[in-house]
């Protein structure tokens, strides 16, 4: 069955491309409220999709999130209001027949998103974020690679062998695409808790992170975790003039300037108390793999981050600081007048946009309540802080040790032709943590972007040859998991 579809594959991959581009136009940033139909048009494209090329049960379901509020004058987990979310797009086809063996029918579970970041600074893009373009082998687009590209794999995939396996699949398969993986995926991780009967599988295929190098097939097997929070301090009741009032009334941004400078030491530190209590290091046998990969420091600095230097925790090298370390990241500091000219203002109110990376071992809650305890001891005199968690997601680590995992190292092998290697990522897809915690299933994570497609920057872009060699390891992946 694989040799044929992947045949199918090939003979279509213009088509398949035309469609992907289709997708991209759509704007669908789902943390900007004027986006929001453009946000159901995308899930309506994909579902249309999956209902042309023979999925069954295709529908949206809809969802709520609930927003709440850590604060020093609420309780942990008041739900304080809740708004529309954006829908899910399910699918399933459920007819793979058993093998004469007797061995049990494999459920394959599909997951990736089809929402994507903001494209600001738009001056920085070479082309329109949402114009699909060509150059040098790439296609260039917000969501090309983050997710959007690598979920037309899926769709391209399964569409491949329905088309040339009489309408059946060599496994039953359950799919599931969100619209809120940028803006924390609490809508996916409530459906998931209240109905995980809707998703039963025996594995999940991710397909929403990176190869470690070009042409170097990869199951990435690690994952940190995140919370992301908001710092808001408040002075006077209303903005004030500084001439009048500087040197008597509290000023909330520097307040904030403040507690962010006790957040890290000047070595990359953390100086929250007790936060590196339960972080597990990674074992002798991932270090020693990690030293194997080809990894160029310098070129990582110069290519990849740009900077004159990297920082971080002395002792640890770049791969241990980004994929086995916490990390405490400022993303935003808001308040005050920012325009052109001068206005001489102490402003009332400021926010900054924290968040936080976690390894194995450390929890969300722990981890919260640490640097939420912490903030308000060191706040300021003048200053009243509230503390807000806006989403979090666990760290998870996969084992290799399973027949899915193998299933996908022999799928990779077979298309690149090499050895498969295995990493974790420094970033976090929450929804993963909620399949082992909800479904009792792992996750093989088996995605085909790049280090520089430039994901949530400007001029992100999916390797088009990534994208059809992507399609070709799901399918040969899906057939080995139900041989």
């Amino acid at each position: 069955m694989s040799d044929a579809a992947v045949t199918f594959a090939k003979e279509n991959g213009e088509r398949f491309v035309e469609e992907l581009k289709a997708l991209l136009r759509i704007p669908s940033v789902s943390t900007d409220p004027e986006r929001a139909a453009d946000v159901r048009r995308a899930a309506e494209y994909i579902a249309v999709e999956l209902r042309r090329i023979g999925m069954e049960n295709v529908r949206l379901i809809e969802t709520s999130t609930p927003e709440t509020v850590l604060a020093s004058s609420s309780g942990p987990g008041q739900v304080v209001a809740a708004r529309e979310g954006h829908p899910l797009v399910y699918a399933d086809h459920l007819h793979a027949v058993p093998a004469a063996d007797g061995k049990p029918v494999v459920t394959i579970l599909l997951y990736g998103h089809y929402d994507v970041q903001p494209p600001e600074p738009l001056d920085e893009w070479k082309t329109p974020p949402f114009e699909p373009t060509e150059r040098d082998g790439d296609l260039f687009a917000r969501g090309s690679a983050d997710d959007k590209g690598q979920v037309w794999m899926h769709v391209k995939a399964l569409e491949s062998l329905l088309a040339t396996g009489g309408g059946r699949l060599p496994v039953n398969v359950r799919v599931i695409v969100e619209g809120e993986e940028e803006v924390g995926g609490e809508g996916i991780a409530a459906f998931v808790r209240e109905h995980p009967d809707q998703l039963a599988a025996d594995v999940a295929l991710v397909s929403d992170s990176e190869m470690f190098a070009p042409d170097l097939p990869t199951l990435c097997v690690g994952l940190r975790g995140m919370i992301y929070t908001e710092i808001e301090a408040r002075g006077a009741r209303t903005d004030l003039h500084s001439g009048m009032y500087g040197g008597a009334a509290p000023n909330p941004l520097v307040a904030l300037a403040q507690i962010i400078a006790k957040l890290k030491d000047e070595s990359g530190r953390i100086l929250i108390p007790h936060f590196y209590d339960h972080v597990a290091a990674p074992t002798a046998a991932e270090l020693k793999a990690w030293k194997a990969l080809p990894f160029d420091e310098e070129h990582y600095r110069e290519t990849e981050v740009g900077s004159t230097e990297l920082t971080g925790e002395p002792g640890f090298s770049v791969l241990e600081r980004t994929w086995a370390r916490p990390a405490l990241d400022v993303h935003g500091i808001a308040g005050g007048f920012t325009g052109a000219g001068a206005k001489t203002v102490i402003p009332a109110r400021a926010v900054a946009k924290v968040s936080m990376r976690l390894v194995p071992e450390m929890t969300t809650a722990e981890s919260f309540a640490l640097f939420k305890t912490y903030v308000e001891s060191i706040c300021p005199r003048g200053i009243t802080l509230e503390v807000r968690l806006i989403h979090s997601g666990d760290p998870t680590v996969v084992s290799t040790d399973n027949a899915f995992v193998r299933a996908a190292t022999s799928a990779m092998h077979t298309v690149f032709g090499k050895e498969t290697v295995y990493i974790r990522s420094g970033g976090s897809i929450p929804i993963v943590g909620d399949f082992i915690r909800e479904l009792g299933i792992p996750s093989v994570l088996m995605g085909f972007g790049l280090p520089d497609d430039n994901i949530h920057a400007p001029n992100e872009k999916f390797h088009l040859a990534n994208f059809h060699r992507g399609i070709e390891s799901i399918v040969r992946f899906m057939t080995s998991a139900g041989a």
